[in-house]
């Protein structure tokens, strides 16, 4: 997620701004920008760059620069490619309004259309601008005013610093399902999306809620709902150090990404259901969807935990959008002569798009004249460019090497996929409407999934960390979640781990099981709950301990298993979002306690651009 700082108060110098900019360069950007009232010249200066924060710093002049009250921000693109007038800060056309931002507005094409229409002028391809321009509008003296007015008309997500040349004495913050905060200094105050950005100054802070404005002043604040009602708020002091803070507080950003998949779910289902006519709306796909509805055959090509994640979405595209499908890792697709034709589509998987082995298959595609789709993370990547269209997962930088929110937003964007084809062909108004309704709850069972298996997972990974074999098992949906188990367990804990399909016990892992080879089971209650279940006794009957991934009252799984993890009940083809994420921890308490850095696992690189 992008990282904001704002400020008011009585130092003038806005390279404090830039400071509190580098603490959130962890978060991940590619663009960075500042905007400041110059004291001097009685009007707003902007500085902007590609690139690193270091980039920005070197555009500041070399002579002392007074200015207050500033805003600072490092973008990760979005909307529009990643260029100078794409960075943040944006401003309206009388270079009075000048605003940073977090999110993404969702009806901002509508709203640019009617500004358009009324004389407003535009110079970037980003959403945010709308919001400018809509504040421009409404602008008569008060800038509190104006930005309540222009949210009123607003569809989205967003974090919001804001200041006005004509109301130079404000800094105006607003809030909507985007993380913002006040830092309360010595005479002076901090809006930041992060506290490591203020911790240099105070560890004082109030937290704002979806629907809270803040109204910054040199002299004091407060903060209002969008009805003007007075909001009372709690100052919290921060206790963690300024390292510390960079990782929100956890001691390492794998697991601050594990405890994110809530949010990082949300953001990938935003604004992409319509629960109430049983259907998905990817926008991203609009220009290929009469494309779409001739395909009769896919191919899922990625790499790693991508291409487990592709395994899944096999499983449920085959089942209920109806139309056979293929997983292919991409290092080995482009070797075995694919057949292609013009009822084929592609869909590419990769986090960063940028996939080495993935963009080869891709090109491969494309030599073919096959018809190309992308799931990617990262805005404007290689593989965004190149493919036909796409969807975005939305869930924000991953700096983490293992893979953990990308993953579950894959597989949240797989099942919408498979709603969005499914409704195209035969699949029910009222299946339609069960699958909407299920992948809309997605989020809270995160929450509660991560609330109840937190502490369980780092006990037994206190348990079970001095092994150094494991045996992950699953089937159906489920048995990619024992591969990504294996593969989470092996990437940063440095433990021999195999996944495989429980079916194929006897042909062959049955062999190494004994007291000192544990076995993680992953067995939901679900279509093959017996089949796995009758697997889990033949490890039983060998003397080999189980760890058992069940759906909340199964009571008899702990007939054969000698520990329980309990994940929520859903359906059937989502239980994979679940069951993965007790997984992730486990791998991620047994690589502290074996004295690993899960964050940078040896020998490996987040992106993979060699093949």
């Amino acid at each position: 997620m992008c990282g904001i700082v704002g400020y008011i108060g009585r130092q003038d110098n806005p390279r404090l701004g830039l400071e509190a900019l580098k603490r959130l360069e962890y978060r991940g950007y590619d663009s960075a920008g500042g905007a400041w009232f110059d004291l001097g010249k009685r009007k707003v200066s902007v500085l902007k760059a590609v690139g690193k924060i270091k980039r920005l710093e070197d555009k500041f002049p070399d002579y002392k620069i007074s200015g207050r009250p500033f805003i600072f921000h490092t973008r990760w693109a979005t909307h529009g490619g990643v260029t100078e007038k794409n960075a943040h800060p944006h401003w309206d056309c009388q270079k009075n309004v000048f605003l940073v931002h977090n999110g993404i507005i969702e009806n901002f094409k509508d709203l640019k259309e009617n500004l358009i229409k009324e004389g407003h002028r535009f110079v970037s391809e980003t959403d945010t601008e709308v919001l400018a321009h809509l504040v421009e509008k409404f602008f008569q003296g008060r800038l509190e005013e104006a930005v309540r007015k222009a949210l009123s008309l607003v569809r989205g997500t967003y974090a919001l610093a804001i200041i006005a040349a004509k109301d130079p004495e404000k800094l105006v913050l607003a809030r909507n399902s985007a993380p913002l905060l006040i830092g309360l200094g010595q005479d002076e105050f901090f809006g930041a999306s992060d506290p490591s950005a203020v911790l240099a100054h105070t560890k004082k802070v109030v937290y704002l809620d979806d629907g809270d404005m803040a109204v910054l002043t040199p002299a004091n604040f407060y903060i209002q709902d969008f009805k003007k009602n007075r909001v009372d708020k709690v100052i919290h002091e921060i206790d963690w150090t300024l390292q510390e803070a960079q990782k929100g507080g956890y001691p390492h950003f794998m697991l601050k990404e594990i405890m994110e998949q809530p949010e990082s779910l949300a953001n990938a289902l935003r604004g992409r259901l319509i629960t109430e006519q049983g259907l998905a709306k990817l926008g991203g796909l609009e220009l290929v969807e009469d494309k779409l509805r001739q395909v009769e055959r896919l191919n899922i090509i990625a790499c790693g935990t991508a291409y487990l994640a592709g395994m899944v979405g096999e499983y449920m595209l085959e089942e209920y959008a109806g139309i056979p499908t293929e997983t292919d890792l991409a290092s080995e697709f482009r070797y075995r002569k694919p057949i292609l034709d013009k009822k084929t589509a592609s869909i590419f998987i990769s986090q960063s798009g940028e996939t080495l082995d993935t963009l080869v298959a891709l090109r491969e595609v494309k030599r073919k004249g096959g018809l190309s789709l992308a799931i990617v993370n990262v805005v404007g990547s290689s593989v965004t460019r190149e493919t036909s269209a796409g969807i975005y997962n939305h869930a924000g930088p991953e700096i983490g090497v293992a893979s953990t929110k990308a993953f579950t937003s894959q597989l949240a964007l797989l099942a919408l996929l498979t709603l969005f084809l499914g409704r195209q062909r035969q699949m029910s108004f009222v299946m339609g409407q069960r699958l909407a309704r299920e992948i809309s709850k997605l989020p809270a069972l995160a929450a509660e999934t991560l609330k109840k298996t937190s502490k369980q997972a780092k006990k037994l990974a206190k348990k079970y960390h001095k092994f150094n074999n494991f045996l992950y098992m699953g089937r159906k949906y489920n048995y990619p979640i024992a591969l990504e188990g294996a593969l989470k367990l092996k990437e940063i804990s440095y433990i021999h781990a195999e996944g495989y399909g429980a079916g194929e016990m006897k042909h062959g892992p049955l062999a190494l099981i004994d007291k000192n080879f544990p076995t993680f089971a992953i067995c939901p209650t679900d279509s093959v709950y017996e089949k796995t279940f009758s697997n889990m006794q033949e490890i039983k009957a060998r003397k080999g301990k189980i760890i058992a991934v069940a759906t909340e009252g199964d009571k008899e799984i702990k007939s054969v298993a000698d520990d329980v993890i309990y994940i929520p009940r859903t359906l059937e083809m989502l239980t994979p979002i679940l069951a993965v994420m007790p997984l992730q921890l486990f791998a991620y308490h047994c690589s502290v306690l074996r004295g690993h850095d899960p964050d940078y696992p040896r020998s490996l690189a987040k992106s993979v651009t060699v093949e």
